[in-house]
Formats: C-alpha cells, sequence, structure tokens
C-alpha cells in the first residue's frame, strides 16, 4: 500500500543518460540538504528535486534526479546499512517525507494536508526502519520504514533547525533548535526528554555524533570545572556519546550526553581573506557546520565564516588545535559560506568529505592531505543561454539566472568542469549572450533589466557596459556590420562589427563595441527611411545576421518575418507563415558544401510548429519591391508547446535542433522533414540549446531545471516529442465561465460556428438586430444563473444578479451563503444606507467565524457602532487592540478604558505573565493588585518590586509585609547586603535593620565569599545596633556575674567583693578576657568580647561634655560673684555688720579664683569655644544616643 509506481516521465529521464551535466544548485540554509551513501552516490536537494552523483570516482558524474515533491527540498539522508544502502528519504517544505530511489518512491506522510513545512530529517544509523524527521512547529515525527507506522512527540514548542540520530544507540535523537536549544530525546519513551543542553545563544545550525560510544578522551578538561562525576557517578561508569554542535553564535560545543553538560567550547577564529581581516565587530553571514569523520575519535570539521573549512584536533589547544583545509594552493577553498559536508570511505580506504557551499559549488576533498580533489560548478537560475564561441573551440558560455555567467571548458581533460564565473557589473538574470565573430574572448551580454555589455573573459576588468538601456529584457543580442549612422566614415577606423539588442520593448538598437559610452541608434528609423514606411511597425521580438552579412532577418510580435539587406536595410520579402509571436531565428552555417543550403532560415514561434525557408532566390535576386512569401520550404511539426530555442548542426547540411516548452529537445532531419532524436532528460521547459562544434553527437542544453545538459544524439531511445504528456503539465487550469451555456455554443463543430457567422451577419443587416442581440444573451442570463444555483457556484450567481441590476438581490444572496466580501460591500451603498448598514453587520458575523477579527471590528466602526467594535475584540480577548482603539477615538477617563485593562490583567494573572498582569492592573488605577500580583511570583526580585510598588503607591503595610519576605529570602540565602538593601527602602522597619548586623555575626558569615559586597548601615542604625550590641553585652555580663556569685562565699552587706572589682576593671578599661575567683584563685574565661562596652568615639564625647559643663559651671560663679560685688554698692543704706561677711565672702572668693589658676573671661570662652568644636565634630548620633554623665 506505500509503494507507488514510478512515474514514466521519470524513466524516461534515468534512461536518457547524459555524459556530463552541471546541476543545480544545492538548497541553502538546510543543516541536512546533501548526503552521501556508502556506495559514494551523493544525494543533493535542488529546488524541489533530488540531484544524483556518482562522486566514488575520480571525477564526479551526475547520474540523475529523484522527483516527487512540490516545493523545496529541505533534508536527504540515505540508509547507511548495506542492504538499503540505495535508499534515500528526503523531507520538503511542502510538509512531505518520502523514501526514493531510482526504481520506486514512497510516501511515508499519512495526512499530507495537515503537515507543517519539515525542516529536518535523519535515517537512524542504527536501526534500518526508523526515519525520524522534525517540523517548524517543533513536533518530531518517527517513520518505521517497514511497516508504514508513525509517532509523534513535541519536546519543545520551539522552531526545529536540525537533528541527528545517535549512531549508538536507537532511541536517541539529539534535537537543535532555532533559539540555541538542544534536547535529547528518547524515542522509545513517547519522545520523554533525557537532557537540555543549554549554552548556546542562537540558531543550531548543525549537529554531529561522535563516531566511538565512550566519553573517556576530554574528562580531563571539563567546561565547567565541576569534574569528572555526577550524582556520585563516575564518567567512566555512564554510557554516553559526545555531540558536537555548531551554532549562528560562532561557537562549536561538545557535549557529553552521559551527563547533559558541555565539555569544550571551540570558538571560530577570524582568518585573513584576499589581504583583509574579518572585522570582529560586523556581523558576517554564517552557517556553522559540523561533521565528525568515522573512525577520527578527537578530529572535527567544521564550517567558518567565509567559505573556510577547518580540522579541529580535540587532543591539542590554542592555535595549534586547528587546521584549515586547501592551503597547499590558491583557490582551494569556498569562496562564500558552506552549509553541508558529509563523508564517505572509497573501497581503497581513502576518506573523501564532499561540502555543498553558497558559492554554488560542491567540492570533494581528501581528508589525509586537506587538499581539494575536483570541483563541480551548480547553477543557481534558469539558463536562458547557450553559446559556443566561433574562435576559442569548446568555450561555452552560459546565461543563467543567478545574475552570473560561466565559461566553461568543455575539451579540457584534466578538469572536466573547467568553469569561470563573472557576476560583475550584472546584477541580474543574464538572458541574452553572442560572442565576437573573429575577436577571441569578447562575450556580449543582455539582462533582464535591459543592460547591455561586454566582458573580455581572458582578463579580470570589469565589463564595458553600454550608456543606452532597453526598457525590458533583452532577448536577443547578434554581432552584424554597422549600418548607417555607424557605418558612415567606416574607413576610417570603425569598427568591422556592431552589437544589436533586441529587448522585450520591440525595439532593436545598434551599439559601437568601441565605445558603448555612445549613444546607441534604433534601426526603425533606418527602416522607415530606406523603405518609406509610413505605417507604425510591429515590435520586434528576435533578429538574425547571415554569416556572410548580407542580410538580416528580423521577427515580429505579429508572426512576420522581415529579411532586409544590407547595409541600407532594404526590405528584400515579408514572411507571413507564423501567426503568434517570433521566439527564434536562425539561419544556416555558410561552410556547407551546397551553396543553396548557405539562404535556409529556421523560425520558431509560439504555434510550436517549425519552418524552414529558402530564400536564396531572394538574396542572389533582390525584387524591386518587397514579396511576401506564404509557403515555407519546410515545415517540421511535434512539438506540443513554444518554440523557445534552436542551433544547426555545424558537421551537416541541413540538421536542426530544436527545443521547446514541451521540455524536450528535437534533432530533425530538415531536408526529409524527419524527426531523428528526442531527448527528454529535463524537468520543465528549455530555453537555450547549441550544438557541440567539435562533436557531430553532441547537443547541449538549458531550461528551467537550473541545469546544462550534454547528451547524445545517437544514444536517445525517443524520436519524436511526447504528444501531449508535457503539454497537459504545463497548461493552466482556466477559470470557471461566467456564461457557460454561451460558452459552450462556441465549442460546437467548426461548420456551425461558420454557419453562426452567415446567421449573424443576415441578423445584423436587417430590421431585427436588436432584438437578435437581446433575445440571445437574456437566455444565456437565465440559464447560467440555473446551472450556478445547481452547481453551488453561488459566487457567480451573486455577479450575474449584480449585471443584471438586481444589486439587492446580490447582497441577500451573498449573505444567507456566506459569500460576502470586500468589492460587494463597497457597491452596498448604492442600495441604500439601509441595506448597506444591514450588509456590514452580516460581513462582520461572517468575518468572526472566519477569525478575522480585526478586519470585522474595522467594519462596525464603518458603521459608527464604536462600542460594538470594542467587545468584539474584548470578547475574542484582543485586549491590547481594543484599548488601542478606545485610547484612539473615546476620551481618557472613559470607564471600559478600565475595565479592558483590568479584564487583560485578569487574563495575563490566569496564563502566568505576572508583569504584565501588573502594567495592566496600573493602568486601570489598582496598585495593590498590582503588587500582590507581582508578589505572586514569590521569587527576590519579584518580591522586591513588589515591595518598591507598593511603597511608591501608598500601601505601606503590604510594602513593609513584601520587604520583610523579600528580606527573608534573602536572609536565608546569607545575602545579607540585599536584605539591607530592601529594608532600607521601608522607613518604618529600622528594627528589623538593626537585627540584621546581629544575624550577620551569629551566622558566621562575616568573611563569607558568596557575598563579597560590605554591609553598610546608616550612622543612626549604627548607632541603634551600638546601643542594642552594648545592652546585650550587659545582660550577658550581669548573668555572668550572678552565675559566679552563687557559687562564691557569703557576701556581707555594705562589703566589697572581689566580683565587684573585677568589673569595675572591665568596665574601666581593664582585663576584659578573664577574672580571678576570690575562693579557688582559679582563672574564668568570659564567654563573649566584653570590649564591646568601650568605645573610644563615646569616651571622647563624655570627657567634651563635661569639660564643657566644668566651664559653664566656672563662668555662672564668676557672673555670680560679679552680681553680688554690685549689689553690694548700691545698697550702701545697708546694714554695717553685713560689711565684714561679705567682704570675707568677696575675698575668699578672690583667694579662690587665683588657687584655680586665674581662670580670666577670655581664657573661659577660649576652653568653651574648643569643646563645642570638638561636640560639633562628633556625629549626632553619639550625642544623641550617650549622654554625658552628670
Amino acid at each position: 500500500p506505500y509503494i507507488l509506481p514510478i512515474k514514466p516521465k521519470i524513466k524516461e529521464r534515468l534512461r536518457a543518460m547524459r555524459d556530463r551535466s552541471l546541476p543545480a544548485s544545492p538548497n541553502w540554509y538546510c543543516s541536512r540538504c546533501s548526503d552521501v551513501s556508502r556506495g559514494g552516490l551523493l544525494g543533493v536537494g535542488a529546488k524541489n528535486v533530488i540531484c544524483l552523483l556518482d562522486v566514488s570516482a575520480s571525477t564526479c558524474r551526475v547520474t540523475g534526479e529523484l522527483v516527487g515533491h512540490k516545493d523545496l527540498v529541505s533534508g536527504v539522508s540515505f540508509c547507511q546499512h548495506e542492504a538499503q544502502s540505495h535508499i534515500c528519504v528526503s523531507s520538503s517544505t511542502d510538509g512531505s517525507v518520502k523514501v526514493q530511489t531510482k526504481t520506486f518512491h514512497k510516501n511515508l506522510n499519512n495526512d499530507l494536508s495537515r503537515q507543517n513545512p519539515v525542516s529536518a530529517v535523519h535515517w537512524s544509523p542504527v536501526d534500518k526502519n526508523l526515519v525520524v524527521s522534525g517540523d517548524e512547529k517543533g513536533i518530531v515525527v518517527c517513520h518505521w520504514y517497514n511497516t508504514g507506522d508513525t509517532s509523534s512527540f513535541f519536546p519543545e514548542p520551539r522552531t526545529i533547525f536540525c537533528l541527528s540520530c545517535s549512531p549508538h544507540t536507537w532511541n536517541c535523537v539529539a534535537v537543535g533548535y532555532k533559539d540555541g536549544m538542544i534536547v535529547l530525546i528518547d524515542v522509545s519513551k513517547k519522545g520523554e526528554v533525557m537532557h537540555r543542553l543549554r549554552g548556546h545563544d542562537d540558531e543550531i545550525h548543525s549537529l554531529s555524533w561522535s563516531p566511538v560510544a565512550s566519553e573517556d578522551v576530554f574528562y580531563s578538561r571539563p567546561e565547567d570545572g565541576e569534574g569528572s562525576t555526577t550524582n556520585g557517578v563516575s564518567a567512566a561508569e555512564e554510557k554516553g556519546c559526545y555531540l558536537a554542535s555548531g551554532s549562528k553564535d560562532q561557537t562549536v560545543r561538545i557535549w557529553s550526553t552521559a551527563r547533559g553538560k558541555g565539555v569544550t567550547t571551540l570558538k571560530l577564529p577570524y582568518l585573513k581573506r584576499r589581504g583583509s581581516v574579518v572585522d570582529p565587530g560586523v556581523k558576517e553571514r554564517l552557517w556553522l557546520n559540523v561533521h565528525w569523520p568515522k573512525g577520527r575519535v578527537t578530529q572535527l570539521v567544521s564550517s567558518c565564516f567565509s567559505g573556510e573549512l577547518m580540522m579541529w584536533d580535540l587532543a591539542k589547544s590554542g592555535k595549534q588545535r586547528w587546521t584549515l583545509f586547501g592551503t597547499s594552493s590558491e583557490g582551494q577553498n569556498h569562496s562564500r559560506i558552506v552549509f553541508n559536508t558529509s563523508s564517505f570511505q572509497l573501497p581503497d580506504g581513502k576518506e573523501l568529505l564532499i561540502s555543498t557551499s553558497m558559492d554554488r559549488e560542491i567540492k570533494c576533498w581528501d581528508l589525509a592531505s586537506l587538499d581539494c580533489c575536483w570541483t563541480l560548478p551548480t547553477l543557481g537560475g534558469f539558463v536562458y543561454a547557450l553559446s559556443f564561441s566561433p574562435v576559442g573551440s569548446g568555450c561555452l558560455a552560459l546565461g543563467v539566472g543567478d545574475n552570473m555567467i560561466r565559461v566553461w571548458n568543455t575539451l579540457t581533460t584534466q578538469n572536466r568542469y573547467d568553469t569561470r564565473s563573472f557576476w560583475q557589473g550584472i546584477k541580474s538574470k543574464v538572458t541574452a549572450l553572442a560572442w565576437h565573430p573573429t575577436k577571441e574572448g569578447s562575450l556580449s551580454f543582455g539582462t533582464d533589466d535591459g543592460k547591455v555589455g561586454i566582458y573580455d573573459v581572458f582578463s579580470n576588468k570589469p565589463p564595458q557596459i553600454s550608456s543606452s538601456y532597453h526598457r525590458k529584457t533583452v532577448y536577443t543580442l547578434a554581432w552584424g556590420p554597422p549600418v548607417p549612422p555607424m557605418s558612415f566614415g567606416a574607413a576610417g577606423g570603425k569598427p568591422s562589427y556592431s552589437l544589436y539588442s533586441c529587448a522585450g520593448e520591440g525595439v532593436i538598437l545598434q551599439h559601437d563595441p568601441s565605445k558603448l559610452s555612445g549613444d546607441a541608434s534604433d534601426i526603425d528609423r533606418l527602416i522607415r527611411d530606406t523603405n518609406n514606411i509610413k505605417h507604425k511597425l510591429s515590435p520586434h521580438t528576435d533578429l538574425s545576421w547571415k554569416p556572410d552579412g548580407k542580410v538580416v532577418a528580423v521577427g515580429n510580435e505579429d508572426g512576420c518575418i522581415d529579411v532586409y539587406q544590407a547595409p541600407s536595410l532594404k526590405l528584400l520579402c515579408s514572411i507571413q507563415q507564423h501567426h503568434k509571436i517570433i521566439n527564434s531565428l536562425r539561419w544556416h552555417h555558410d561552410h556547407s558544401c551546397a551553396p543553396e543550403r548557405h539562404s535556409l532560415l529556421a523560425s520558431g514561434s509560439s504555434n510550436a510548429t517549425v519552418f524552414v525557408h529558402d530564400l536564396h532566390s531572394v538574396i542572389e535576386n533582390p525584387p524591386e519591391s518587397p514579396v511576401v512569401l506564404t509557403e515555407p520550404y519546410r515545415r517540421l511539426s511535434g512539438h506540443t508547446a513554444k518554440i523557445t530555442g534552436m542551433s544547426w548542426s555545424p558537421h551537416h547540411d541541413a540538421r536542426l535542433v530544436t527545443v521547446s516548452y514541451d521540455g524536450t529537445a528535437q534533432v530533425w532531419d530538415v531536408l526529409e522533414e524527419a524527426a531523428v532524436s528526442n531527448y527528454r532528460g529535463h524537468v520543465g521547459y528549455l530555453l537555450s540549446v547549441d550544438w557541440s562544434p567539435v562533436d557531430p553527437d553532441v547537443i547541449w542544453t538549458g531550461g528551467k531545471d537550473f541545469t546544462v545538459q550534454e547528451w547524445n544524439v545517437s544514444k536517445q531511445e525517443f524520436t519524436k516529442p511526447p504528444k501531449g504528456e508535457h503539454l497537459n503539465l504545463l497548461k493552466k487550469k482556466k477559470p470557471r465561465s461566467m456564461l457557460p451555456l454561451s460558452t459552450s455554443m462556441d465549442h460546437r463543430p467548426k461548420e456551425e460556428l461558420l454557419q453562426d457567422c452567415i446567421t449573424l451577419a443576415s441578423v445584423r443587416h436587417s430590421d431585427g438586430e436588436t432584438h437578435f442581440t437581446v433575445l440571445r444573451l437574456v437566455p444565456f442570463m437565465l440559464v447560467s444563473e440555473e446551472g450556478h444555483v445547481e452547481a453551488g457556484h453561488f459566487d457567480s450567481v451573486v455577479y450575474l444578479r449584480l449585471w443584471s441590476g438586481d444589486l439587492e438581490g446580490a447582497l441577500q444572496l451573498a449573505t444567507e451563503k456566506g459569500e460576502l466580501n470586500d468589492h460587494l460591500l463597497s457597491i452596498a451603498p448604492m442600495a441604500g444606507f439601509g441595506v448597506w448598514s444591514r450588509t456590514v453587520e452580516a460581513f462582520v458575523k461572517q468575518l468572526c467565524l472566519q477569525e478575522q477579527y480585526l478586519k470585522a471590528a474595522s467594519h462596525l466602526l464603518s458603521i459608527n457602532k464604536l462600542y460594538e467594535a470594542v467587545d468584539l475584540l474584548r470578547s475574542h480577548k484582543l485586549y491590547r487592540e481594543a484599548i488601542a482603539l478606545v485610547k484612539a477615538r473615546l476620551p481618557a477617563d472613559e470607564p471600559v478604558l478600565k475595565e479592558l485593562y483590568t479584564c487583560w490583567a485578569a487574563t495575563l494573572e490566569k496564563d502566568g505573565h505576572f508583569s504584565a498582569a501588573a502594567k495592566c492592573y496600573l493602568a486601570a488605577g489598582a496598585s495593590f493588585d498590582a503588587a500582590k500580583v507581582v508578589s505572586r511570583k514569590n521569587d527576590v526580585l519579584s518580591l522586591s518590586t513588589a515591595a518598591g510598588l507598593a511603597r511608591i503607591s501608598g500601601e505601606v503595610d503590604l510594602a513593609q509585609s513584601l520587604a520583610l519576605r523579600c528580606a527573608k529570602h534573602l536572609a536565608a540565602a546569607q545575602d545579607w547586603v540585599g536584605a539591607q538593601e530592601v529594608l532600607s527602602s521601608q522607613d518604618s522597619l529600622l528594627v528589623s535593620i538593626i537585627y540584621l548586623p546581629f544575624c550577620v555575626c551569629f551566622s558566621g558569615d562575616v568573611g563569607s565569599k558568596k557575598h563579597s559586597k560590605t554591609l553598610h548601615l546608616s550612622e543612626e542604625a549604627k548607632a541603634a545596633a551600638g546601643s542594642l550590641q552594648a545592652l546585650v553585652c550587659y545582660h550577658r555580663l550581669y548573668e555572668f556575674w550572678w552565675k559566679n556569685s552563687a557559687s562564691s562565699q557569703e557576701i556581707h552587706n555594705g562589703l566589697s567583693c572581689p566580683e565587684d572589682e573585677a568589673e569595675d576593671r572591665v568596665m574601666n578599661g581593664g582585663p576584659s578576657r578573664e577574672k580571678l575567683h576570690p575562693a579557688t584563685g582559679r582563672l574564668d574565661i568570659l564567654d563573649f568580647d566584653a570590649s564591646l562596652l568601650l568605645s573610644e568615639p563615646h569616651a571622647a564625647c563624655q570627657a567634651s561634655q563635661r569639660a564643657v559643663k566644668e566651664v559653664q559651671e566656672h563662668l555662672n560663679n564668676m557672673v555670680l560673684q560679679h552680681s553680688q560685688g554690685q549689689g553690694g554698692q548700691l545698697d550702701a543704706g545697708e546694714k554695717q555688720d553685713d560689711g565684714p561677711r561679705q567682704e570675707k565672702d568677696f575675698q575668699g572668693s578672690a583667694d579662690g579664683d587665683h588657687s584655680e589658676g586665674q581662670e580670666t573671661l577670655l581664657t573661659l570662652s577660649t576652653k568653651m569655644s574648643s569643646c563645642q568644636k570638638e561636640l560639633a565634630e562628633l556625629p549626632d548620633t553619639i550625642k544623641v544616643q550617650l549622654p554625658t554623665k552628670h
């Protein structure tokens, strides 16, 4: 049920074996788009086919293609088991996974319509029946080749970039994702994740397993520095295998699959290239491919920035760790990034590596010498033109749609694919080529954007570009003799050849090759003047100069071919045999033995028939007036689609090859009008052809399939083109007719159609002209409407009603059948406002069913239903768009805005997006809810943010609670600095801040390296902490004193004891760590530091305060004495017996002052200032917390 018969066209292509071929370029940006089988068969995904190449010999050879995918091939993998080594599996962005060989193909998808684009595929090296694929949605699918069963897993909701099956255990698969994650899954346990390997920061481009199933090599240098054991089990005891990964982050990492950790990281070096160095600051385009060759345990191959390949020696370090490929000679490396590498071993033991690159080259490398063995160029676009040089034998020029020209030396013996590429100055598809007839190496080209230029293929100079551009694509280039005005003064050194170009706008320009910077001339002006033509000339589509330069044939858009005589371009004849656009014109070569053959002109147009015209008589005996030819010399019929190119054989008389849109090349014997050989090796239509100038049996063709193929005429199985098969594949499906009955009338027999013409002419010239037209049209419309209704084509019925003027009926039918569209809605206002409004509402319901909610809301706005539009967006959880709509249309205090924010916040909170929910709560004015939702995550950062949010919002109690919770988490982690910062933000948590230093001291984390920051306290907090610490110390000293007092001798009241003296010594700065017991005389050691009770700053503060107190007392005494002396003089009438006493007191005071050092007011003031200055310099906390003693 799974093996399908191969299609006939595939068999034909496989039988049409060609000698040489340039294949299509391998697809870019795919992790495994090429692979090599055990027997040396290389499969390369190119567009939607798989190109097969035999690389087992000293050179490569294209052997065929495998088709079947409808979109780009994203992965190719051969089965590595000997019995199935000829089978490969391929994946595509069309969602299909196929197993194919040259004889059959097998579809592994059960339901193609539901498949996502497949991005990676791999055939298990261990299990010959297991194929694993991954798609862009993150789904991994296991396909069992023998039974056709599948099983799907969804390990991660990420985009899969690559995957690789283990070469040692069948059930282990490594999956690389776009975001840098690597996941190891067990497919035997329903895709259970074994390890998640984190380390890369960007896309995983490639994965490669070590060829050895052990992890003994690199454990001496673990990347994470955690030793070589995991959970108590040594690495040697665990079963595992190394895995290499290449990422866009410019690193290659080696992983231990046993431990799930990185072992080593390889950073790509910045290499000098072409005299310059890669700037690390400039982000280079990079694809990092890795490949672990079999049998090389410590050697890993990887790509680099600019196409270099390097071999890493994992046993070494430093710059000696890597070696570049291709250093023995210049030009061996790729010039752009490498996408895929794969290796295989020849029977003689030689190991080869195959690489594909963005430079469109496939290279083969010798892993022993790291030198390039051969290079195969590939093509990245349609092959629009093929042309052999008339001077350099075997030099084939290719015009390709990848904006490059290739020049292939097809006769070289050393390198069968010796090509050179030219790209400077082109910048567009190369659609036309023409070699100079006599000047070697001079190649003219035309491009898709209308550019014409000339390359010297033997120099490295950029091309000469004509200053005259065509407006459309250049289709044909031809060298011919100059015609006026360029032919004037030819004897004065003018070139003997001019370059003629014909482009899509229908103009032929003549360019001077010696002065392309000059203006080109339009030959139509000369044609008009010479032939006295007044009417408009038909647009030109092709031209061909006869090899002797006497006449030129010009093909036109109307199918006519005009033949002009040089140099005046006098019209000799007009060939009117084709009825469609002329695509190709070719003159027979002039080295034929029969002179009459020199005047044969072959023409091909879009009507699939090739005509050959004999113009010998017209050229040899020019008529006085132009003649019209209506019958061809020979008619070549067989192609089923339009002719795109042709070429005469330079080795035969009257033998022609033509290529067509039917996908084949046909060789004709013109004289016999017989088909000789038909080549069917291409996929799609052909565009170009040329006959080999050295081998009569070899023809080269190019086409839509991005390939150039060399094939032998005598080795083809078929002689004629296939009948209808290729044409049917290329024919576009015609749209359904609006008037099927009328259309069917046009498909009647030819006799009836001709009779209709007679009838119509008769009626038209009678009085019933108008009635005839109406009577024929109205029944057609009525019957057509009924037929469309029966067939369910309601869109056609709607348009028929519109044409008949029933707009409201058309809108009603479209509404009922769900066929409303933007066009119908745009014309609905013609039926009135009410109809338009109802139509809009119906269209809104239809759009909602189609899940086009934004468009539906926009249409509601058109009928001024703003709140309904907001409700529609809110009901489908499009809160962001609803809020934007409200802000754009309504004032800022609109209540619905707060409701939207609240609903959005509740949804976000339910989905676990707490930070976004908090923003919505804040926008709605619910600060308390915002703080609560932020704190729900219950980590340090969330709690700290929530506490700050609550504090700013004025929620003091909530802020304190959250700050304490956060400080508790930080304290549990011994992050004292973080805890202090959190508590310091809350003014009312001073007690907790004071308590924090004690936690640090008691935890023993003072010198911890985990948090190296210093715990900083404010001055007020430091003072409070010091006071609290002293109080605790006093309390402990008091307990110590009472404990020792209870065991000492009896203490009598009123007597001091030795313990008191010891305490006094401690308080007065004596020994703090020991005391002498009075009874036993032993030395007891204190279990705390009593020196904390002593403080130099506090002592200095107390001394300054005492000095200030003494100075104040002295000043008070002096003021008192002075006031008493003044009072004695004023009270002279007092009793006399008081005088002696007062005098005595004053004398005593004077004596006292004298005894105290004769302190004066000045000295006391100086003392007071000094003491106050000392007090001012002391912190306020000391002065406040420790007042001076009295």
